[in-house]
């Protein structure tokens, strides 16, 4: 065992009043901290890209026209009596205010919106109270459009790619009590070599709704 006399003469670093050894730790400590805001700057410019990229593909959505529109119509019976009311053709493009607006009309079982886009797909909208009730004729419609994808999100669906085929999304059973049964409105809906227009008014019709309805599309 060495004598505790022997320990001075190991070699230790010449710590002076200049405080070098400390700088030189310092500077690594700087250095280290510059990394590390390096990265987390990199790591902040990426995802602020990632929801930027985000961002534009919901930019990507151009709302429909007032000419690719070809109708907003509600659909209500007040006092059994049914009635039409032509509705702000840009509601064809805002879920949120299309159910807004149909929450405000007197119907005594709710009340439905029938709307058709550039005569490509429809969509049907029935409010009663709270409870809100979509269908969507051409899933592949979400894709292009405001208003389908809307449908689409609000049934919590994924949104179809352009090489699926089409399909109706949402309920079948939506005006069963309006004289529409499910295998009813599967067959017209599901006709795509119709234009969606001419489906409305075959639902239409089966409603007992076509003057009204065609009383309320003359009114554009």
């Amino acid at each position: 065992m060495p004598k505790t006399d022997d320990i001075g003469d190991v070699d230790m670093p010449d710590l002076d009043d200049s405080g070098d050894d400390n700088i030189i730790i310092d500077d690594y400590d700087d250095d280290l901290d510059d990394d590390l805001d390096d990265d987390f700057d990199e790591d902040l410019d990426e995802d602020l890209d990632d929801d930027l990229d985000d961002d534009d593909e919901v930019d990507d959505y151009e709302d429909a026209s007032d000419e690719e529109i070809d109708f907003v119509v509600a659909l209500y019976r007040e006092d059994g009596e049914p009635q039409a009311t032509d509705l702000m053709l840009s509601l064809a493009n805002d879920l949120n205010g299309l159910i807004a607006q149909l929450r405000r009309l007197p119907g005594d079982a709710g009340a439905c919106a029938f709307l058709s886009i550039s005569d490509e797909f429809f969509v049907i909208v029935r409010v009663r109270g709270k409870v809100v009730q979509l269908l969507l004729n051409d899933s592949v419609a979400a894709g292009d459009w405001p208003i389908a994808r809307d449908v689409v999100d609000f049934l919590g669906l994924e949104v179809a790619d352009e090489e699926d085929e089409s399909e109706i999304v949402g309920d079948l059973t939506i005006l069963a009590d309006q004289g529409i049964s499910e295998f009813d409105m599967e067959a017209i809906a599901s006709d795509y070599d119709e234009e969606s227009s001419d489906l409305v008014r075959q639902l239409v019709g089966l409603m007992k709704f076509s003057s009204q309805f065609e009383a309320a599309v003359a009114d554009r």
